[in-house]
């Protein structure tokens, strides 16, 4: 029999600015949930939150942690400043083709100054005339000079942008391929290292972007996200990967397998999830794959009031919106309510870790950076 105390004594906590979670091992041997919270990823406006819930041991989910994790954000700076210099190259380029001198950027004025300074000068005296007509041929070979400058530069970048292949004709990044790419890149790199060391462990992945006022999520397995929205109704921001169901079960079939019922429905008998990193004798048959699916979201169209992920230790007691109502009457308790609704799944009877991360609007949290994570620590 699991001893209560225990089981609630061992928990993780973050209470933040907006940003509250809470997560206990509850009835399982050992803590196989994660999560990670970063906010304002260098002063970038973007911030990321996810949730990884192990199954088969911690290695999956740690490795998910630290190492998707990172690499997600790396990428994400990096087409970012991409992005950034492209923009700042288009509007410089946009300035100068104006022909205004007032509308110069420093930068360009800098270039034109250098560019007179290093004109031969005339030995012939010249009218108040000829001074206007020689200054209007010089600013109008320059302009040109500065144009060729410009393009060879925009060249340049369209070289380093180009491969890409993240940044979209509207000026946007494509945050969805991103997501699918760095989750499949982990995955297989998962499957490598778990190889070596015959792990067969595996984790869901639920992961947040937010972007001003888009929210992107993608999400493996049966971890889940809901939004409360300015009228209180509860919005899936995922729908839970099972083997049960139809487009699930096809596909599993046509890659050779078959589920079974033992308590749960299960990928050949064995996992009760379809979607997974990780669990890699499951994968090499591609009777279980990491494909996310990925939603966006509107957040000035659903002005949402909060969203709460977590891992399926709540939601195997609790509906979406039980969980909604549960966090609009606790919203202003300690960690906005994510202890509350914890406990309270514990007490139904779950028999899972159980990890509940809620995100208050609107953000003060995209003014300043937090970054926490809890992957491979202990207690």
């Amino acid at each position: 029999m699991v001893d209560e105390k225990d089981a609630l004594s061992k928990n993780w906590k973050f209470d933040g600015k907006n940003v509250a979670l809470y997560a206990i091992k509850g009835r399982r041997s050992q803590m196989e949930d994660r999560y990670v919270i970063k906010t304002n990823i260098m002063n970038t406006g973007i911030s990321l939150f996810a949730i990884f819930d192990g199954h088969g041991g911690e290695f999956a989910a740690d490795y998910a942690t630290t190492h998707l994790m990172k690499n997600l954000t790396n990428k994400i700076i990096e087409v970012k400043k991409l992005l950034d210099e492209k923009t700042d190259a288009t509007e410089e380029l946009k300035v100068f083709n104006s022909n205004t001198p007032d509308n110069l950027t420093p930068k360009m004025k800098t270039k034109i100054n250098k560019v007179e300074e290093q004109a031969p000068t005339k030995s012939k005296p010249t009218s108040s005339a000829d001074d206007s007509v020689i200054n209007h041929n010089k600013l109008k070979k320059n302009s040109l000079n500065l144009k060729k400058d410009i393009t060879t530069l925009k060249n340049v970048d369209d070289e380093l942008i180009n491969p890409s292949s993240y940044l979209q004709k509207d000026g946007n990044i494509n945050f969805s391929k991103i997501l699918i790419d760095e989750v499949l890149a982990a995955d297989k790199l998962l499957i490598e290292a778990a190889k070596l060391t015959y792990d067969i462990a595996g984790s869901t992945a639920l992961i947040v972007l937010v972007e001003g006022t888009t929210l992107f999520v993608a999400n493996v397995g049966d971890s889940r996200g809901v939004m409360c929205d300015k009228k209180g109704n509860a919005i899936p921001l995922s729908f839970d990967h099972k083997p049960q169901q139809m487009r699930e079960k096809k596909r599993i079939a046509e890659a050779g397998g078959f589920i079974s019922f033992n308590g749960v429905w299960r990928v050949a008998g064995v996992l009760a999830t379809s979607r997974a990193l990780g669990d890699y004798p499951l994968k090499e048959k591609h009777f279980v794959i990491a494909n996310p699916d990925v939603l966006t979201f509107d957040l000035s169209h659903h002005d949402p009031q909060f969203i709460i992920l977590a891992s399926d230790g709540l939601w195997d007691t609790f509906t979406n919106e039980e969980a909604i109502e549960c966090i609009k009457k606790h919203i202003d308790d300690s960690f906005y309510g994510a202890q509350y609704l914890t406990i309270q799944s514990f007490n139904r009877g779950s028999l899972d870790n159980i990890t509940v991360l809620v995100i208050k609007f609107p953000p003060i949290w995209s003014k300043e950076s937090q970054v926490v994570d809890h992957g491979g620590s202990k207690y």
